[in-house]
């Protein structure tokens, strides 16, 4: 006659395998991972969700008296959507905006009743389409007309202007979905500086392969943006050993849970603030404030320099990419020698403690 185990030890043996199937660490990163999707929901709803034009760099161009009034007029409107400064000329107005100084300009005609709006559909389609309704309403109430004029228009295959953001995305995530791989491959850390100076050799050289396969693809194949296909190939490489040189040096000190915060850098905080959908000024502060510092950002801002405005206003942004990139790279190999040197210490006659090894 077979006998039924009583409740109790059914119990007992489910929670047993609870215990055991669900380990402290395997509840941690649960615990990681919904905390990054809650994250991921609060970065893009937060930044994108209600755009508005604060504080946009804008020129006008009219008589000294006639400027100075516009200036102050647009300064006083509700919620300081422009930054508006007089310009001498509209020769120079042009170059402002070409060189990224100023994102649009008003060209007041004093013997007529229709002006002009300096635009950059290249720099983002919503910008401009912004700048012009705050224009139209603007001249309507003087009783004049705009005409607009864009100076770096986007491609008519570049929709919205969102190309540049797409790219600099995809090199992103190749970047740091490279960079897990060789990290996890064999172990949460570098088992030592050889193999941390391996798996950075490793990642540059896909770097410069992904860099070209983008330049290539949104240039001679889609025809999505212009520009020098050797200039996008740098930024490509440059942006996608930045993402992996940081994801590894990341997860050397961190372990696994590196990743998660590379995602969390990259993906949650430096997606939704690379102007990309939005353009900067658009975002609310926060976002405005941590873009051009995050890798997204940086390397959407040059991305459209290379393809609109002459590969003008990009020192600041590829520095910036460079940072990240020496930052991995450094971080990286320290933690590896820093590991190396614990193991041997470890390893000393005396001193071995199997439990206080670190994970390989």
């Amino acid at each position: 006659m077979t006998e039924t185990p009583d409740a109790g030890t059914s119990r007992t043996s489910f929670f047993g395998e609870v215990k055991d199937a669900v380990t402290p660490r395997a509840t941690l990163l649960v615990i990681g991972v919904v905390a990054l999707q809650l994250l991921f929901i609060a970065s893009y709803v937060g930044a994108l969700h209600n755009p508005k034009p604060r504080d946009v760099p804008f020129g006008i161009v009219a008589p000294q008296v006639a400027a100075e009034q516009t200036v102050t007029r647009l300064k006083q409107l509700p919620g300081s959507p422009l930054d508006p400064r007089a310009v001498s000329d509209l020769a120079t107005a042009r170059k402002q905006i070409l060189n990224r100084d100023i994102d649009g300009a008003l060209v007041i005609d004093p013997r007529g009743t229709t002006d002009t709006l300096l635009v950059a559909t290249g720099g983002g389609t919503v910008l401009a389409t912004t700048l012009e309704t705050i224009t139209a309403t603007l001249e309507k109430t003087e009783q004049r007309a705009v005409r607009t004029v864009d100076v770096a228009p986007a491609s008519a295959q570049d929709f919205d202007g969102l190309s540049s953001f797409y790219l600099v995305v995809g090199w992103c995530v190749g970047g740091y979905l490279c960079a897990s791989i060789l990290a996890i491959s064999t172990g949460a850390r570098p088992a030592n500086p050889r193999r941390a100076v391996i798996r950075l050799v490793t990642m540059a050289l896909v770097a410069i392969v992904g860099g070209l396969g983008g330049a290539v693809i949104v240039g001679p194949i889609l025809g999505a943006l212009p520009g020098s296909v050797m200039a996008f190939w740098g930024l490509g490489a440059l942006i996608t050993f930045a993402v992996g040189a940081a994801t590894l040096g990341l997860q050397g000190v961190f372990g696994v849970v590196g990743i998660g915060l590379a995602i969390l850098l990259v993906v949650i905080a430096g997606n939704p603030s690379a102007g990309g959908a939005f353009p900067l000024p658009l975002l609310p502060p926060f976002w405005n404030a941590i873009g051009p510092a995050l890798p997204p950002g940086a390397g959407t801002w040059v991305a459209r320099s290379i393809a609109y405005f002459k590969g003008n206003a990009v020192t600041g942004p590829l520095l910036v990419l460079s940072a990240w990139a020496l930052a991995g790279i450094v971080v990286t190999l320290l933690a590896a020698t820093l590991r190396r040197k614990h193991e041997d210490l470890l390893d000393r006659p005396g001193l071995s403690d199997p439990s206080a090894t670190l994970d390989t």
